[in-house]
């Protein structure tokens, strides 16, 4: 008798536990993408039906650690759903934390205009486009796949008309000023101990930043000031311990700051105004 969609996740479940923190998520959404069909479809109407053959297939990938969203291609963000795969990192829910402080600094009138340094997959740029329809904005990123991934996520969602993609090194060539600024910059040791599935496959480009972490900070300080809108606002994603270390960098490019927590607790987003 075939294995049913039900024995399958159970059993898949039970077996990436081991090391994996979601592991019963991870298979749900193996199994969704097997079947062709949304989560909550899965859930709500498939658990009886024979397990698909593609499933093994897409398992086995998440066996070797590959990213969950590399293999189903997609990851959802704020309100919005994004395409994803090697050349960006995966769209994490901490840094939801950044458009949560733009909108609750902006509220539903928003931005006019919006800089996106570092977009990669386009995430921060098109969840924030996404929320004021009237905004416009630029996205830089030095990395070709990413700003390859980038258009197509513009485009699929409808905000390429809204959107410039770019390449560029952080801040150079770019001309402001912008009301609203954000960046997930490379923050995390080169020395530092991560998951498999980071350092395995994710880019090294978007994640390792010096032996502090703090290399981009340095950088960005001068260019963020430069480029935010007298009464704008920049909001830049940290390392849980970094508060204090990247407060100062935008302190010294004379920036006014204070530090935002994730969903978690911990120190994840720095906001800066002049």
């Amino acid at each position: 008798m075939a294995e049913t969609v039900r024995a399958a996740l159970a059993r898949a479940a039970a077996e990436l536990a081991d090391w994996s923190v979601s592991a019963r998520l991870d298979a749900e959404l193996l199994m969704a993408s097997a079947l062709g069909v949304g989560r909550d479809a899965l859930l709500l109407g498939r658990l009886d039906d024979p397990s698909p053959v593609a499933f093994e297939a897409l398992l086995d990938r998440r066996r070797r650690h590959e990213p969950v969203a590399y293999i189903v291609g997609e990851r959802d963000f704020w309100t919005i759903t994004l395409a994803v795969g090697p050349g960006v990192l995966v769209p994490r829910p901490d840094s939801e934390t950044l458009i949560e402080a733009a909108v609750e600094h902006f509220g539903g009138c928003g931005p006019a205009t919006i800089l996106d340094l570092g977009t990669g997959s386009g995430a921060l740029l098109l969840a924030a486009l996404a929320e004021w329809p009237d905004a416009r904005g630029v996205g830089v990123d030095r990395s070709d796949d990413a700003l390859a991934i980038a258009t197509r996520n513009a485009e699929r969602l409808g905000l390429a008309v809204r959107a410039e993609l770019r390449a560029g090194d952080w801040g150079q060539g770019i001309e402001g000023p912008f009301d609203l600024i954000l960046c997930n910059p490379p923050y995390i040791e080169m020395d530092a101990d991560l998951a498999a599935e980071v350092r395995g496959y994710e880019p090294a480009g978007a994640l390792f930043a010096g032996i502090d972490g703090l290399d981009d900070y340095r950088r960005l300080g001068p260019d963020i000031a430069r480029l935010l809108a007298p009464a704008g606002l920049a909001v830049v994603e940290i390392g849980w311990t970094q508060a204090e270390a990247v407060c100062a960098l935008l302190a010294d490019a004379g920036l006014t700051t204070m530090v935002r927590q994730d969903l978690g607790g911990r120190d994840r987003a720095i906001v800066a105004r002049h």
